[in-house]
């Protein structure tokens, strides 16, 4: 098992059909075929190899989607090397986090990113070389993409593969530290096989790279639908008309969404303009999906089926699916699609107790996976590891139940994370930045229920004796420390002290109560 076979065998079985598609900046239509991708795999990896990357160097990429973000994931793995995608919505501090921790050799960088380069200079000491993937002349002292690519001669494929790893994927850590989750060619290759299982992929498919490339979630589709020779079409980023005038203009038939983006999407005032019946699949995910959210976008796309997928980054990421057969009002499934699905062919989930031990259907434990899809462990931690792993199983974090025909329903989170928009967001790491503004004394960080974005991270704070403070105040100090998705929206000030457990813990159970009193709390 490994990831350049994939793209090996679409051009064996589809040369001259498309591979990827892009509008460039100049309004022309970049279009690829699958004999021209693999040959730019080839030689990218030799210009990688040439910059110094070696068997199981990191390779870094900061950047929106594009054609060449596909590449960097196929020559990186060709060359031997292990990719590291680095979240667009970070602020500087955590880009050199990122960077450090994985000792990336090389950065990738595109122009909307090349902005922050003066911030991460001198910061970074493991990076040798920076190559730019603007279409225009590079910042000073960056290599042309083009450029090193059109100098270099095509190499054989490393074929690093099965235990190998593939890529470090960064997600927060519940200790404030963000953790790289380790995933090894046979993690990705196999849910590969899960996704066009369940996902129901079709040879001849048109996907559209509307989420970001640089989470997990894309890159289901930029592995799994490369397993399929289907073409991968692309947008630098989401926004509501451009996702839309891309599956008319292209007539894509599949793409994935986080529910802020379906629910922005079905509810535009220009929806009724586009023509969308081409999509015939549409994957949701990543955080909670209103239910008058999804009842509006089977109205308004009525010729779409809908996957719910369910898991996280530590699974590859998918755990379990629910499928169209049960986004239905009528039958015996009627409104199973409120669980998040039974889980994948290839994947063990079993709810277990705190001395994990499998509980009866219907009560409530934690979610643990087992499967060919589980990562190797967080990168150079291997306490958290041992702990997220011990017996041999996934321990997810994740609070719920599952029913006689082996639905699962997500009923809270063990973890303090908050989920806004699809992002994920760890209360100890907002806490932190708080904490830091001086005024502050101690303050708790929750996920409350937010329209727009499914929750959104609110602070309660209790000021320093005699100290004063805006709710403005701290939410600018958090911007300066956090990327802006992290900061809180909101802040309430308290007088009292915050309510501890018998350990000395903040009581967050107690101080969320209130603010979901008339809500169901879906976490998925």
């Amino acid at each position: 098992m490994y990831l350049t076979q994939g793209l090996k065998r679409a051009a064996q079985v589809d040369f001259d059909g498309t591979s990827t598609c892009i509008m460039a900046p100049d309004g022309s239509e970049r279009r690829r075929s699958w004999g021209e991708t693999l040959g730019r795999v080839a030689k990218l990896a030799s210009a990688m190899q040439k910059l110094g990357l070696g068997a199981g160097d990191r390779a870094a990429i900061l950047a929106l989607n594009s054609d060449r973000y596909y590449e960097f994931f196929f020559a990186t793995a060709w060359a031997g090397g292990v990719f590291v995608p680095i979240n667009i919505r970070l602020a500087p501090p955590e880009v050199v986090h990122w960077i450090t921790d994985s000792e990336a050799k090389i950065l990738f960088v595109d122009k909307a990113f090349s902005a922050m380069l003066p911030a991460l200079a001198g910061k970074i000491p493991s990076v040798q070389q920076i190559v730019y993937l603007g279409d225009d002349d590079p910042p000073q002292g960056l290599h042309a993409y083009e450029a090193i690519l059109k100098a270099a001669d095509p190499v054989p494929d490393a074929e690093r593969g099965y235990e190998d790893l593939a890529g470090l994927f960064y997600t927060g850590g519940t200790t404030g530290r963000s953790k790289g989750v380790m995933l090894s060619h046979r993690n990705l290759v196999s849910n590969n096989f899960n996704v066009m299982s369940v996902f129901h992929y079709k040879p001849g498919s048109r996907y559209l790279h509307a989420p970001p490339m640089f989470h997990i979630a894309d890159c289901v589709a930029v592995f799994g639908q490369t397993q399929m020779a289907n073409s991968h079409y692309f947008i630098p980023m989401f926004t509501p008309e451009g996702t839309m005038d891309a599956i008319q203009r292209w007539k894509i038939t599949d793409t994935l969404l986080v529910p802020t983006m379906v629910n922005m999407t079905v509810n535009h005032p220009k929806v009724g303009e586009f023509d969308l019946s081409s999509l015939e699949r549409l994957a949701y995910g990543a955080s909670p999906m209103p239910e008058a959210v999804i009842l509006k976008a089977m109205q308004v796309i009525p010729n779409a089926q809908f996957y719910h997928a369910y898991g996280q980054t530590e699974t590859a990421p998918l755990t379990s699916t629910n499928g169209p057969e049960s986004h239905v009002f009528d039958g015996p499934l009627a409104y199973k699609f409120r669980s998040v699905g039974r889980s994948a062919p290839g994947v063990e989930v079993q709810i277990r107790d705190e001395n994990d031990v499998e509980v009866p259907r219907g009560e409530v434990g934690e979610i643990c996976v087992r499967g060919p899809n589980v990562m190797q462990g967080y990168w150079r931690q291997p306490e958290l590891t041992a702990q997220t792993l011990r017996g041999g199983w996934m321990h997810s974090g994740d609070g719920g139940y599952m029913d006689k025909d082996g639905y699962i329903y997500v009923v809270d989170r063990v973890k303090d994370m908050i989920i806004s928009g699809g992002e994920n967001v760890y209360s100890a790491e907002v806490e932190s930045a708080v904490q830091m503004f001086p005024a502050v004394a101690e303050c708790a960080v929750i996920g409350v229920p937010d329209e727009k974005w499914g929750e959104r991270v609110h602070a309660i704070v209790r000021l320093k004796d005699g100290q004063s403070a805006t709710a403005d105040q701290i939410i600018a100090h958090c911007h300066e420390q956090i990327a802006g998705f992290k900061c809180p929206r909101s802040v309430a000030f308290v007088t009292d002290p915050l309510p501890l457990s018998g350990a000395g813990k903040i009581r967050k159970p107690e101080l969320r109560k209130p603010y979901w009193e008339g809500h169901t709390k879906q976490v998925n």
